[in-house]
C-alpha cells in the first residue's frame, strides 16, 4: 500500500495551542518508518499551509464561529489533496492538528467515493453548529457539517452541499454530548454507541454491531476519524479535551484491529495531540503505537 502523510498544524479549531505540533511530533518519532514495516511504501507530502491569525483577529470573519475563513481556507486545500491522493491509488494519512480538519479529508473522501461510511472514534461528537456551541470552537462541529447541517460556508466547502448521508456515520466512544447534539442525534437518526455501551456490552459486540451494520449499508469504504480523546484521560494526558470514563488502550486496539481487517477503511484522520499538554511523550508515543497496530492489520 502507498501511504500518503498529510500533516496539518491547526490549532485554530479548538482554539487552544499545541495540536498545530503534532504532525512535527510524529514525525519526530519516526511515524513514516514505523508505517513502512508492512510491504507500505511511505510518502511524506509536507504540511497544508495554515495562515497566521492573530488572536485578536479569531471572530474577525464571524461572530459565533473562530477562525472561519481560515478554517476554510485550510480544509479546501486538504480536501483537494485528499482527493488527489485517492486518484492516486494512495492512502492518505492525515494527521492533526485539531479534529476540525476533518471536515476538508471528509470532503476529498466524499468526492472519491459513492457510498462510504464515517467512522468517528471521539470522546464527543462533533456536530455542534454556531447556534448550539457554547465556545464557537469549530472542532466540536465539523461532523455536522459534513451531513450538511449548519454555516453554509462550512457545509459547501470544496464542493456544495453533503459530504456524508447520516445513516452512514457511525460515532464510537461518545460520552460528552451537548443538548443541541444529542437533538441532532435524535432528529438524524445516527448510529451512536456511547461509551457506557462499549463498557456494558464490551467493544467486540458494539464493533460487530458497526460491523452488520456497514454491510447492510453497502459500503464501499470507511473514513476512519480518530480522536486520541476516545481513549480515556487517565492515558492521554497529551489532548485537549481529555474525558474520563472512557475507553481504555486495550479495547481501543480491538476496535481499531477490528476495522483494519475489514479491509474497507481507505483513509485516516489521527488528531488532537497536544504536544504542550503531554507529559514525557506518553500520549505521543501511544499514537505512534496505535498508528503502527492499526496498520499491521490492514
Amino acid at each position: 500500500m502507498d501511504i500518503n502523510i498529510i500533516g496539518v498544524p491547526i490549532y485554530y479549531g479548538a482554539d487552544k495551542r499545541g495540536p498545530e505540533y503534532g504532525p512535527e511530533k510524529l514525525r519526530e518519532k519516526k511515524v513514516a518508518s514505523v508505517l513502512s514495516k508492512y510491504n507500505n511504501k511511505v510518502y511524506d507530502m509536507g504540511d497544508i499551509h495554515v495562515p497566521d491569525v492573530k488572536d485578536y483577529d479569531k471572530f474577525f470573519s464571524h461572530a459565533n464561529l473562530k477562525y472561519l475563513d481560515a478554517i476554510m481556507e485550510v480544509n479546501k486545500n486538504l480536501a483537494h489533496t485528499v482527493y488527489s491522493s485517492l486518484m492516486s491509488e494512495s492512502f492518505p494519512l492525515v494527521i492533526g492538528g485539531d479534529h476540525s480538519i476533518a471536515l476538508g479529508s471528509i470532503s476529498g473522501v466524499s468526492r472519491a467515493h459513492k457510498n462510504f461510511a464515517v467512522v468517528w472514534m471521539d470522546a464527543h461528537g462533533d456536530i455542534n453548529t454556531q447556534d448550539t456551541s457554547g465556545s464557537g470552537n469549530i472542532h466540536g462541529m465539523p461532523l455536522a457539517k459534513l451531513m450538511n447541517v449548519g454555516h453554509e460556508g462550512l457545509t459547501n466547502v470544496y464542493f456544495q452541499g453533503q459530504k456524508v448521508k447520516p445513516e452512514n456515520v457511525f460515532i464510537i466512544g461518545a460520552r460528552d454530548l451537548d443538548l443541541g447534539e444529542i437533538a441532532l442525534i435524535d432528529k438524524m437518526k445516527l448510529n451512536v454507541y456511547s461509551a457506557d455501551e462499549i463498557i456494558e456490552k464490551g467493544i467486540n459486540e458494539v464493533m460487530q454491531a458497526v460491523m452488520n451494520k456497514l454491510k447492510v449499508n453497502h459500503v464501499e469504504a470507511i473514513h476512519l476519524s480518530f480522536d486520541l480523546d476516545f481513549i480515556d484521560a487517565e492515558f492521554v494526558p497529551g489532548t485537549g479535551t481529555p474525558v474520563s470514563v472512557g475507553i481504555n488502550v486495550d479495547d481501543t486496539k480491538k476496535a481499531l484491529k477490528t476495522l483494519a481487517e475489514s479491509k474497507l477503511i481507505k483513509s485516516m484522520d489521527f488528531v488532537e495531540l497536544n504536544v504542550l499538554l503531554d507529559k514525557n511523550d506518553i500520549t505521543a508515543d501511544l499514537a505512534i503505537d496505535l498508528l503502527d497496530w492499526t496498520f499491521k492489520h490492514m
